[in-house]
Formats: structure tokens, C-alpha cells, sequence
């Protein structure tokens, strides 16, 4: 048995201000890239969710300089026809298709690629995994050298270095954080996204092969955290759930109130809708309220971000991981760091 001392979530740290000599926001660059051919306006990744990204979302985000991974949870023929579709609209930016590492994985890969995708996306649960190693290979083997290969998910610094030891171009960080995801509860194991994101940041392989926090992220604040911690890109579920984008139809509740659904995709009602039987429960399904379009919440999220960066004086990313000071808050600091008139 091993017992570690801790590990910190983003509500336990808090980044330090600095002097800045920022006049304006529109100083601060948030450019970040995946390698050469990938290179995107913002850090910010949707995530490969059925009730995420399929064509429109994928669209909006190119749009505004991100990036939405076109979620694997269908046929090839349907997947192929999404990527075409965004390729087509967008034939200067990049292209994203996630896939599996088990059974028709290359060919749907091939397909992908056929059809203009420049980034595929090995999306496991579990990614330090034997069949993660073995596809990796594979597709290394067996693609065109342009493509980008972003795999994951790992937890560890141990999972990061394997991953970029495979073959992985970049790499997804983070078990069990996200909103409706109950891999912690069901299975014991996880690691707080912030610890796991600055241990891997702690690697000979950090930035080299890019980091992409994913799960844990609830505001702008959060993403400023797991930047400053290492990462190049955060992966987002939960907070682009419910706009006008996503999949799925706008429901009316009996107040007037319109929603969507949003479900992991471990979930009872995922699983029975993409392959027709459930097992290894690890996720949940709900209603969000509906939000709009999702470019809203990108400007909101970029203002934030742009702002948590002036805050130490960084002009860009880079400039803001070499800055970025963390402190522990404890429980009392938290309860300040938020608004909390109401509760008095």
C-alpha cells in the first residue's frame, strides 16, 4: 500500500496576483497548438460527447478558433458524414473525429481520415491500458504522418509519459471529474485534475506533447488554474451542455423552463443508445437548463481567462505557466474566494 501526502483540486489553490503593466485585455493572447498543422485561438476542446459536439457545435467552435471533437458513439457512415460536413464548411481549420481501441477502431480511423479530419482522438475511460498501448501503435503504423494522434484518458505522470512513449501527439488528463461522472464513486480511483495536470507538468515530455486538462472544470477561473498548472488545452463538457448546438431537442417543462439533456457517456441511457446494453455503470444522465448559443458562453469564458492572466502580468500562455504561483486556500478561503453575501 501506498499513502500520498495530498492532492489538491482546483478549489483548493488559488493563483497569486502579481504586478502587471496589462492596459487591456486585448493584450493577452490565448493562442495554443497541438503541434504545426493545429494550431487554434483558444485552449479550449469540447468534448466527444453524444449530447456535446456533432456537426454544429463543431462548426461554432472552428468558428471562434476552438476545437470540438465529433463524438464515436454511432456508425462510421454517420461520424464520416459529421467530419465531412465541418470539413467542407471549414476547409482551413482543423478537424477532430473521436475513435475507440477496439473493434472497427481502424477503420473507422481510416474513414475519419478520408473524410478530413487532422486530429483523431483515442477516447478510453482508462487509457494506461495495454489495448491503449497496442492501438497507439497501430494507428502510428498505419496513418498518415500529418495526422494528430490525441489520446487519453490517464491520471498520472506515469500514464502521460506511456501515452507520449506509444505514440500519443498529445495527451487528455483527468479520471472521474467530470459532472456527471461517478468513476470515483463506483470504482475508488481517481486523482483531482488540477494534481494530475501538475504532476504531469512536471515531465521531460511537457511541452513537447501537449497536456489537455479534462474533467473537473466549472468556470473561467478554473481553466486560468489548469493552465497556469501546465496544461496547453482544457476539455469541456459540462459548461457548453444545453446551447443551441448540442444534440438533441429543446424541451419544455411544465413552468415554461426550456431544457436539454446531457449525459456521460458511462451513463445507463448513453450506453443503451449506442449499443444497446449497459454494463460498468460510471456516469449519469440529466436535464440542463437550455443556454443559448454557445458562442456566449465562449466569450464569457474568454474574458475570464484573458482577465486571469493580466492578473500576473502574462501576455500569453506560456508566459503565464512560467508566472503562475499557486497557494493553498483552506476550506474558510474557499467559502471567501466566492460570493457569499447570502449567506450571512
Amino acid at each position: 500500500m501506498t499513502l500520498f501526502n495530498q492532492a489538491l483540486s482546483y478549489d483548493d489553490v488559488l493563483v497569486v496576483p502579481q504586478y502587471s503593466d496589462i492596459e487591456s485585455r486585448s493584450e493577452v493572447s490565448l493562442a495554443s497548438e497541438l503541434d504545426d498543422n493545429n494550431r487554434f485561438e483558444l485552449p479550449i476542446i469540447a468534448s466527444p460527447m453524444d449530447t456535446v459536439v456533432e456537426t454544429e457545435m463543431a462548426l461554432a467552435l472552428a468558428e471562434v478558433g476552438a476545437l470540438g471533437v465529433v463524438h464515436r458513439y454511432n456508425s462510421i457512415m454517420d461520424q464520416k458524414k459529421m467530419v465531412w460536413d465541418v470539413a467542407n464548411a471549414m476547409p482551413n481549420k482543423p478537424v477532430s473525429a473521436a475513435i475507440a481501441i477496439t473493434g472497427d477502431f481502424m477503420e473507422r480511423a481510416e474513414a475519419l481520415c478520408n473524410s478530413g479530419v487532422t486530429i483523431l482522438c483515442v477516447d478510453v475511460a482508462h487509457g494506461h491500458h495495454i489495448m491503449m498501448k497496442d492501438a497507439l501503435k497501430q494507428l502510428r503504423r498505419d496513418l498518415p504522418d500529418d495526422i494528430h494522434i490525441m489520446a487519453g484518458n490517464v491520471a498520472t505522470r506515469k500514464g502521460y509519459e506511456d501515452l507520449a512513449d506509444w505514440g500519443a501527439h498529445s495527451v487528455r488528463i483527468g479520471i472521474g471529474g467530470g459532472s456527471i461522472c461517478s468513476t470515483r464513486v463506483q470504482t475508488g480511483h481517481g486523482v483531482p485534475t488540477f494534481q494530475s495536470v501538475l504532476d504531469c507538468s512536471e515531465s521531460e515530455y511537457a511541452g513537447t506533447i501537449p497536456i489537455i486538462a479534462d474533467g473537473g472544470i466549472k468556470t473561467s477561473g478554473d481553466i486560468v488554474k489548469s493552465l497556469g498548472a501546465g496544461a496547453d488545452f482544457v476539455m469541456i463538457g459540462s459548461m457548453f451542455s444545453g446551447t443551441t448546438e448540442t444534440p438533441g431537442k429543446i424541451l419544455q417543462a411544465a413552468d415554461g423552463s426550456k431544457m436539454k439533456e446531457y449525459r456521460g457517456m458511462a451513463s445507463r441511457e448513453a450506453q443503451l443508445a449506442w449499443r444497446g446494453r449497459a454494463s460498468s455503470l460510471e456516469g449519469i444522465a440529466t436535464f440542463v437548463p437550455f443556454k443559448g448559443k454557445v458562442k456566449y458562453i465562449v466569450d464569457d469564458l474568454v474574458n475570464g481567462i484573458r482577465s486571469g492572466l493580466s492578473y500576473t502580468g502574462s501576455r500569453s500562455i506560456p508566459e503565464f505557466q512560467l508566472n503562475a504561483q499557486f497557494i493553498h486556500q483552506t476550506s474558510a478561503g474557499q467559502v471567501e474566494s466566492s460570493t457569499h453575501i447570502l449567506g450571512r
